[in-house]
């Protein structure tokens, strides 16, 4: 501050600071359970962990789900044992919640459809499933990740294939989140963002629960590329942890991993805010850290020496962190930003880089200023 006048950077963060602190005024608590809403027929797209996970939070609040299921095989098990023994053992499903493998029956005359497959399927299931969708639909994208086609959110590139005419409506929900944690009741919280702001607070309260607290934002973009690029940093952050360098050196790791992203966001139209959020920080430090992260395991995993491919089949699920190094890296080029840690990953994965080679070279970049 000079002559009592704030520099551009001091007046953004003042008035972040009230905003934040008008928002917390105006709060009820974080975990209060929110006032129930009956919004409409909802049907879930994807079997998984995140999904079954989702279903059954909105089944137990009374809502009548329907879960589509891509394995066939998976089927029967959830209609006997209302179980999801292969992504979700251990959880018992709600009575409210109902199962199919038809994705066209899935998602006709549903209002709400929340999509949360993996990633590298979502385009090709919109191609087979937009012509079902009912005029005036709100699709929730919980799936996190890029489009290797468009090198576009996910949610944004689905977006593109369903015609015009059927009027949907997209928002996105990522954020610090492990299914088992949502699954078990453990609280928790997300970014739901979309740009219509009344809408956003009707979807706020249906999938809101008293350990489930969702926040909103009109930032789509930042908030879908903050879920997909923390996988890639997460990767890192395994490695830094299978050499055994201690918790300073993932500290900074994910620190500067953020800052990365936070420059590729800008870039792309994002909101700077987004990143400092649960989509953006939030998300990125519990994947770096927790040990249930898939792409934290597989960071390990390399530097103690063992290939991709005996990671990778080794799970079911799948490591989102592989196609995201990929899309991330293509994404620094056609941007022209700079992501150093992104980058190393890549080459790890896809240029049989040795993740200690990759490591030496990133301590052997020069020191510059912190926010360049």
């Amino acid at each position: 501050m000079r002559g009592g006048r704030l520099k551009p950077s001091e007046a953004y963060f003042v008035a972040y600071a009230e905003r934040a602190l008008k928002e917390a005024n105006e709060a009820d608590g974080l975990f209060q359970q929110p006032a129930r809403i009956k919004m409409a027929s909802i049907t879930v797209i994807g079997g998984g962990a995140w999904g079954t996970a989702l279903a059954n939070l909105l089944a137990e609040k009374g809502e009548e789900v329907c879960l589509w299921i891509y394995e066939k095989e998976l089927l029967p098990i959830l209609e006997k044992e209302r179980e999801n023994k292969w992504y979700l053992p251990g959880i018992r499903l709600h009575q409210n919640l109902r199962f199919t493998n038809d994705l066209s029956k899935a998602i006709q005359k549903q209002e709400i459809i929340l999509w949360a497959t993996p990633s590298q399927h979502a385009r090709s299931l919109m191609e087979k499933a937009a012509h079902s969708l009912q005029p005036g639909a709100t699709v929730i994208v919980a799936t996190k990740g890029i489009d290797g086609s468009s090198l576009k959110t996910v949610g944004l590139a689905i977006e593109e294939i369903v015609p015009k005419d059927k009027k949907a409506i997209f928002a996105s929900l990522s954020g610090p989140t492990f299914a088992k944690d949502v699954a078990q009741k453990k609280p928790t919280g997300l970014a739901l963002a979309m740009s219509d702001i009344s809408m956003a607070q009707r979807l706020q309260k249906l999938l809101s629960a008293h350990y489930f607290k969702v926040y909103i934002n009109q930032d789509r973009i930042g908030t879908e590329l903050g879920g997909a690029l923390k996988n890639v940093i997460a990767i890192g952050a395994g490695v830094c942890d299978g050499f055994g360098f201690g918790y300073s050196a993932r500290a900074a790791l994910i620190t500067r991993g953020l800052a990365e992203i936070s420059r590729l966001g800008l870039r792309m139209g994002a909101d700077p805010r987004t990143f400092t959020g649960l989509a953006g920080l939030g998300d990125l430090v519990l994947t770096a850290t927790g040990d249930l992260s898939r792409n934290r395991r597989l960071g390990i995993a390399l530097a103690q020496g063992k290939r991709l491919e005996e990671v990778t089949q080794e799970t079911k699920e799948v490591i989102e962190g592989v196609e995201a190094a990929r899309h991330g890296y293509l994404l620094s080029q056609k941007y022209r930003v700079d992501m150093p840690n992104t980058t190393a990953t890549y080459q790890v994965l896809y240029e049989g880089k040795s993740p200690r080679d990759a490591v030496q070279e990133l301590l052997s970049r020069p020191p510059k200023e912190e926010w360049l």
